[in-house]
Formats: C-alpha cells, sequence, structure tokens
C-alpha cells in the first residue's frame, strides 16, 4: 500500500502510537509477574549421619545395604557380643558377692558366735580361779618351807597368763556384742556401689553392640562389611535423614527485603516438570556471601547473595540430594503455621 506525501506524516505518528501501546503492554505484564512471586534456583540438600559403634570389635553382621530405607530404632548392624556378654557376667558375679558381704556386715554377729564368745569368757574366768587358788596353796606350803620359791613364781605366771587369756576373751565378746564397725559397713557399701555402676556399664557395651538407626532416612554407604574390625568411632554407615528435606538456594540482595521466614514456596524439578512440591522458607541467613559457581541464576556470580533454605513437603520421598529445584516464593502472602504447611 502506497501513502501519499500529506498521509505519511500521519501514518508514521500512528505506528508510533501502536509501538508505545503494546510497549506499555508487556511493561505492565512484567510488573504484575514480579509482584507477588520470586524465583530461586538450588539443589535438594539433607543432613547425614555418620553411624559409629562405641567401642572396637569385629562386625557381626550388617542388616541393611545401599538404598535401603531404614526407621528409628531399627538394627542397622552389630559386632560380636561374647567378649562384652563375659564382661558383663563376672562384674555381675562380683557385685553379687560383695552384696552378700555387705548383708553380712550389716546383719551383725549370729547368736552362735556370740554364744561361743561367751562360753570362751566363762572358761577362762573358770582357769583363772583354779590358778589363783593353786597359787594361794603354793603360798601356804612356803611358809613351811615345803616348796621352792621356783614353783610360787611358776603358779604367778599361770595366773599372769590366764588373767590376759580371760581379758582377750571378754573383748572377743564385746566385739561380737556390738558388731562390725561402721567404717567396715561404709567401706562395703562404696565397694558394692563401684561394682554395681562397673556392672551397669558392662550391660551398657553390651547393648551398644547393635548399632541403632537414630532417626528415619536412607542408607548412602556401606563402609565397612561383616567380618571387619570396627574402631571406636569409625563410620560404619552413612544415613541420609528424609525429615527435614530442604533447598538450598541464593536470594539476591535487591530481592532480599520481600522474603520473610515462613513465606510459602512452590518447588519443581526437572525430572518430574508437571509436579509441584509444597513448602516454605525455613531460614534467610543474615551474613552476606558470593554465589556459589554451582548455581546458575539470571545475575552476576560476583554478585553477593544471601544463603536461603526452602523446606520441602516430600511425602513419596521422589527429590534426591542434589537434585535442582526451582523454587517459586510467594512474597505476597505470610507464614503458614508449622502443622498446616505439609497438609
Amino acid at each position: 500500500m502506497l501513502w501519499s506525501g500529506r498521509q505519511r506524516p500521519a501514518a508514521l505518528a500512528l505506528l508510533l502510537l501502536l509501538l508505545t501501546g503494546v510497549t506499555g503492554c508487556f511493561d505492565q505484564g512484567e510488573k504484575k509477574n514480579d509482584v507477588g512471586a520470586l524465583t530461586l534456583y538450588g539443589n535438594v540438600d539433607i543432613r547425614e549421619v555418620q553411624l559409629a559403634f562405641q567401642d572396637a570389635g569385629r562386625i557381626l553382621r550388617l542388616g541393611v545395604d545401599e538404598g535401603d530405607r531404614v526407621k528409628k530404632g531399627q538394627e542397622v548392624a552389630r559386632l560380636d557380643p561374647v567378649r562384652f556378654q563375659l564382661e558383663a557376667d563376672r562384674l555381675g558375679g562380683e557385685a553379687t558377692a560383695q552384696g552378700q558381704l555387705l548383708d553380712r556386715l550389716k546383719s551383725g554377729s549370729r547368736p552362735q558366735d556370740i554364744e561361743k564368745t561367751r562360753a570362751a569368757v566363762v572358761a577362762a574366768r573358770a582357769n583363772l580361779r583354779e590358778a589363783e587358788l593353786y597359787l594361794a596353796r603354793k603360798q601356804t606350803l612356803l611358809q613351811t618351807n615345803r616348796i621352792s620359791q621356783q614353783e610360787i613364781d611358776s603358779a604367778k605366771a599361770r595366773v599372769a597368763t590366764l588373767a590376759a587369756t580371760l581379758k582377750t576373751a571378754e573383748e572377743e565378746q564385746s566385739l561380737a556384742l556390738e558388731g562390725p564397725r561402721k567404717e567396715d559397713i561404709a567401706a562395703a557399701e562404696a565397694t558394692l556401689i563401684a561394682l554395681q555402676s562397673a556392672k551397669e556399664l558392662a550391660e551398657q557395651r553390651l547393648a551398644d553392640t547393635r548399632l541403632l538407626a537414630p532417626a528415619a532416612g536412607f542408607i548412602r554407604n556401606r563402609i565397612l562389611e561383616p567380618g571387619a574390625m570396627a574402631s571406636t568411632g569409625a563410620p560404619v554407615l552413612t544415613l541420609a535423614l528424609i525429615d527435614p528435606l530442604w533447598v538450598r538456594a541464593y536470594i539476591s540482595e535487591p530481592d532480599l527485603g520481600k522474603v520473610r521466614e515462613g513465606m510459602p514456596a512452590e518447588l519443581r524439578s526437572d525430572s518430574l516438570p508437571g509436579k509441584v512440591y509444597k513448602g516454605w522458607v525455613g531460614f534467610i541467613s543474615s551474613t552476606a556471601e558470593f554465589t556459589p559457581k554451582t548455581v546458575e541464576t539470571t545475575e552476576l556470580r560476583t554478585k553477593l547473595v544471601y544463603r536461603a533454605r526452602i523446606f520441602a513437603c516430600d511425602p513419596q520421598q521422589e527429590l534426591r540430594l542434589g537434585m535442582p529445584v526451582t523454587v517459586n516464593i510467594d512474597t505476597a502472602k505470610g507464614g503458614a503455621s508449622d502443622a498446616a504447611r505439609c497438609e
């Protein structure tokens, strides 16, 4: 179509007006999309636990393999318990023997022992009386010069000896009546407590031969095999925890004021592009850092960003560690309660 000289300026003006209107529409649409929405890019991140035994020993068996899902409290490995069982039995026997000794001390002397000491006192007193009478007769004979002084001295020595014997018997009777000393009972009680504590420790070490999962998760690595010697604290298995599950993403400084902890979010992965996972912003770092090279955004990599943690609801366990995820945060909504986030 050809324009005349008079029509050409009017046509140019009309074309410029149309272009201005279209541009305004696009600008309004872009602003509308920017209001209340923020897109982040990150990767799925989870916590891991290195499962290890508290004591050294030979691994008897492993009950899980890589990729197995385990429940909290499930036995995943076990050490050979023979040495630990023998130690617990030995300390248990010593504690029982010490307990019986303490009971004997607290019970005091038996009636038969008391009666035995009483009889010993009676016998010693009778012997001493007989020796005193014998000495008296000898002293009478000495006055008439019918015996020697040596016989008198022997009789006196026998009286002194029997007097000491009587005193010893009386002290033994007193001890039997009084019973054991309080210090001996206290020492026996302390020994019993020490043995009982050692027994409980041995029983705990025996129980620790069973390696239990501290939480639900997946076995990522099987480091040792049955028959291998496990050192104290050396990892045997690596457990990836499935709760909580979150995405590590980064927020640029201009967008930092738009996001608050608790805001709802939607997560999408490349492996299941049609599925949307619910989530929420759980943490925003208070320290700026440079964007990691593994994260791709439209901003410059040298620009400072803030690390964020977006928790995800994944009941089917479809999100895997390191999986790239796109996060859309609805900045126009406030935070949801923890109970309703994954409902």
